[in-house]
């Protein structure tokens, strides 16, 4: 694949309050959408999506966008999510790689020697059905396109485990006890994120987020060393494309000063982290997106708005502010809750914010 043009905002891009807010620009509305908002939790995604690997359901580009466009229609969304997943890749290199039903990605002979570096062949990364998907959806959505990828820890993390893991044992035995092999694995996986996201890109994708679900796992000094300079690699090479970049990872509250400093426009946060206490430590260099506790929608609206009013309150502070929750959509969760939340963050979000920052103004006299 050859890449060389920067992608060019059009107006309707440029209005987009997802993507004014990742520039730290203000808006009417607080920009809303939700991790896994294409998924179990929708009824017309379980009445399409059939049986079967999501990695063969995204090979077919007219579903994938339908179930892209589903969360769009349904909650009112600030933005669409390319229905994909972080394995698409590798499958898309000829690398055998399974996704198993309610246990996640599966590698039958995992990555643990030099020599198992050879089976990684990046020259070879052929996606068309995403490019076409992506295609289909530009010609029908109003709010921007987020197209994703792994990053180099938590994909590298599945190949080494042979799938979801605690303790990460294998993958940390690796990179301490033989850092070469771990550093060649890592620049290999950096080309394929960069060579994938770069196809989502120019093919009309308007921001990327880019996932680090694991890095959390790691000790800071560990992440600063082994991992840190491979996520920072990938948001270079999307640097001269001009779409907003997101960095989100899960447990990652020791990590966040050193992910502030990835390159990313946008740090996304989990749940355990209070976003004013981000801000503080990071000098309100980046956007902030999140983190209400996927669980929370679980309960009556009442209490959905009280703690999305919690996170908003925190948010007051972030030079640029996109809500979302700290993970995926829970698959138990109620559509309905999830529009009225939409709504709800619509309606009220900028107020919230405001009053909040009032109140602090006050309290420093």
């Amino acid at each position: 694949m050859t890449f060389h043009l920067p992608k060019t905002d059009t107006d309707a891009e440029k209005s987009s309050p997802l993507l004014l807010q990742a520039a730290k620009k203000g808006t009417p509305i607080v920009p809303v959408w939700f991790m896994r908002q294409a998924g179990r939790a929708l009824p017309e995604y379980r009445a399409i999506r059939g049986t079967g690997s999501i990695l063969d359901a995204v090979e077919i580009p007219e579903l994938a966008a339908e179930i892209t466009l589903q969360p769009v229609k349904r909650y009112g969304v600030d933005a669409a999510v390319l229905y994909s997943d972080i394995m698409v890749p590798l499958k898309g290199i000829g690398f055998p790689i399974e996704i198993l039903s309610g246990k996640g990605p599966y590698v039958a002979e995992p990555i643990r020697t030099k020599r198992d570096l050879d089976r990684i062949r990046i020259d070879e990364l052929d996606v068309p059905y995403v490019l076409e998907t992506i295609r289909i959806l530009k010609g029908e959505l109003s709010v921007p396109l987020l197209g994703f990828a792994g990053a180099p820890f938590t994909v590298a993390s599945y190949l080494i485990e042979g799938g979801p893991s605690k303790n990460f044992e294998a993958t940390k035995a690796l990179m301490l006890g033989d850092p070469l092999t771990w550093h060649t694995l890592m620049q290999l996986l950096t080309d394929l994120s960069i060579a994938f996201l770069k196809a989502q890109v120019e093919a009309g994708a308007d921001a990327i987020q880019l996932f680090d679900s694991w890095a959390g796992a790691l000790a800071p000094r560990h992440y600063q060393r082994y991992v840190l300079d491979y996520s920072k690699s990938v948001f270079e090479a999307l640097a001269p494309y001009q779409v907003p970049t997101i960095h989100f990872g899960v447990g990652t509250s020791s990590l966040i000063p050193l992910m502030a400093d990835s390159g990313a426009d946008v740090l996304g946060l989990d749940w355990r982290v209070e976003i004013d206490q981000v801000v503080e430590a990071t000098g309100g260099r980046l956007a902030i997106q999140g983190n209400l506790d996927p669980t929370a929608c679980l309960l009556p609206f009442e209490d959905v708005k009280r703690e999305a009013e919690m996170v908003l309150k925190s948010a007051s502070r972030a030079p640029g502010y996109i809500f979302n929750l700290g993970h995926g959509v829970l698959p138990s969760t109620d559509p309905e809750i999830l529009k009225r939340l939409v709504e709800f963050v619509h309606e009220k979000g900028n107020g919230i914010i405001s009053s909040h920052q009032e109140e602090r103004r006050g309290s420093q006299k």
